[in-house]
């Protein structure tokens, strides 16, 4: 198996993990899990060079991190 092949399921069984984990509301544990997915996914992206893949799987990871540190050193 190529090692794109590799990041690729890890990415996306990641994403389910953390959809999961998230889903039962376990928080912070729940959207870091996704942001880790995320960036897997933009690692992918990267080496695929596909624009929209980038754009969508930065801004989700820095989503998720942001709203996590908003949630614990701002409130």
């Amino acid at each position: 198996m190529k090692k794109i092949e590799i990041l690729k399921w890890t990415a996306t069984l990641t994403l389910i993990i953390g959809t999961a984990v998230n889903s039962y509301g376990y928080y912070p544990e729940g959207p870091l899990i996704l942001a880790l997915g995320g960036f897997i996914w933009l690692i992918v992206s990267i080496i695929w060079k596909e624009w929209s893949l980038i754009i969508t799987n930065g801004i989700l990871t820095l989503m998720g991190l942001i709203g996590v540190i908003i949630k614990y050193y701002f409130n």
